[in-house]
């Protein structure tokens, strides 16, 4: 895919090399069931004094801990614009402007919903999200409660090294496909996904495998609107679709443990991966994703 080297993008935060801060405490209800401990105990109020004191301390510090996060929260410098965090960024801007250009988006016969842009978060092996603490070996994730998408760039060397995708068109499939959980968010499925019974969600025809598979497709939607602009190179798509077969949850759990448990998929097989995003390719239509509806998958 063809990008502007030192592109830098306003919806990319950078957060890499910066040190995360763990949770706060256990709150005022712990507090008091504690002075009621102390005051029993030989300590009296002198115990109880030492612990309000110490407690105001830390609270000073948790407030200090959410200003560093605020903090946290600047566009890449143009002296850290590398030539990946500029791709990642380009390739943001492009996938946004894509469904910024179809808006109101229909899918799965949700919507019509006005689209508007996520933020995407470059960090270094944890950061602070809306989600809880994210975590790069969970690899990139979109989180609902703040409408980012996070991502360590270490997973595109894993992904390049380790599970044999290359090619940059992968990383921009990456990011495609947590955007389309953005779209997916904005329409309210992922809300009736992560409502349903653990029995609807499970297995391999089940309703987190099907979210996953239709945010395959709506990258797949994107990728052809792309080509049709004359952005992408010669073997972009196939980049794409290696990537989508390279992660699948049949090969990493062969890769991982030897045998394949349908029961415990999450995101699809291989072949269901490169599958859903060549229909949304080829249809170059969000309506064609509707994995929800679909018998088959």
């Amino acid at each position: 895919m063809r990008f502007e080297k030192g592109y830098r993008s306003d919806d990319v935060i950078d957060r890499r090399g910066q040190r995360s801060f763990g949770g706060g405490g256990g709150g005022g209800g712990a507090i008091l069931g504690l002075v009621g401990v102390l005051l029993r105990s030989r300590f009296g109020w002198i115990g109880v004094i030492i612990t309000l004191v110490l407690y105001a301390t830390m609270g000073r510090c948790e407030q200090q801990g959410a200003y560093l996060t605020e903090q946290q929260d600047a566009p890449v410098a143009a002296d850290k614009a590398d030539d990946l965090s500029s791709y990642v960024a380009y390739a943001l801007d492009d996938v946004q402007g894509s469904w910024l250009a179809r808006s109101p988006i229909s899918v799965s016969g949700a919507g019509p919903t006005p689209y508007h842009k996520a933020k995407l978060v470059l960090f270094t092996d944890r950061t602070p999200t809306g989600c809880g603490y994210g975590d790069a070996a969970s690899g990139p994730f979109y989180c609902p409660a703040d409408q980012r998408v996070y991502i360590d760039l270490g997973f595109y060397r894993e992904l390049r090294e380790r599970l044999g995708a290359t090619g940059d068109f992968a990383q921009a499939y990456v990011i495609a496909h947590e955007v389309a959980h953005h779209v997916q968010n904005l329409l309210g499925l992922s809300d009736k996904v992560h409502a349903a019974s653990p029995r609807q969600l499970q297995g391999a025809g089940g309703l987190s495998v099907r979210l996953e598979l239709q945010a395959d497709c709506l990258a797949g939607v994107w990728a052809r609107d792309a080509e049709l602009r004359g952005k992408l190179d010669p073997g972009d798509i196939e980049e794409a679709m290696r990537a989508a077969e390279a992660i699948g949850d049949d090969r990493l759990q062969k890769m991982a443990r030897g045998t394949v448990q349908p029961e415990s998929f999450s995101h699809g097989t291989s072949q269901q991966r490169a599958r859903w995003f060549a229909r949304g390719h080829d249809s170059h239509d969000p309506a064609q994703c509707d994995t929800f509806g679909a018998a088959a998958l």
